[in-house]
């Protein structure tokens, strides 16, 4: 029997997978647990839309992601942080602190997960900090890190 899987079946297939199973477990075991559903017509259709429904999604994002990483390039985010004399820092400025100074004055959202610093920054400049935005997309973004008043 066909039958297309609602959830995660260990061993047996993945959310949306359409498969053959023995017509026993498909009626004792995967059906009344609603763990899959027999394969029809309009089943594998409202499957196949679905389909297309993700990958129009997934073209979108990835232009979303294309559109930000130049947008990136163009900015100078200003950290403020505490330092002494000789131009050293109190510490490090990290990605949180990159991501919030980014969010508050340009109001772009940017996971701190998402930012990539080869070391940690501990004096004041200027950086170049790349960004990670998904389908191997990368944004450069310019760090400026200034002395707190």
């Amino acid at each position: 029997m066909k039958v297309i899987f609602l959830t995660d079946v260990r061993g047996q297939g993945k959310k949306d997978e359409i498969k053959e199973v023995s017509d026993g477990y498909a009626r004792n075991y995967l059906i009344p647990r609603k763990l899959a559903a027999q394969a029809s017509a309009d089943a594998l259709n409202a499957i196949k839309l679905k389909e297309k429904a993700r990958l129009k999604q997934l073209e979108k994002d990835k232009a979303l992601a294309l559109e930000l990483s130049k947008k990136l390039e163009s900015l100078v985010v200003k950290v403020p942080a505490r330092g002494g004399d000789g131009g050293k820092l109190f510490g490090s400025v990290t990605s949180k602190e990159i991501s919030d100074a980014l969010m508050a004055q340009h109001g772009i959202s940017i996971d701190k997960n998402k930012i990539v610093q080869p070391e940690p920054i501990k004096a004041f400049g200027s950086y170049e900090i790349k960004c990670k935005l998904g389908f191997e997309q990368t944004g450069t973004l310019n760090v400026l890190v200034i002395q707190e008043k």
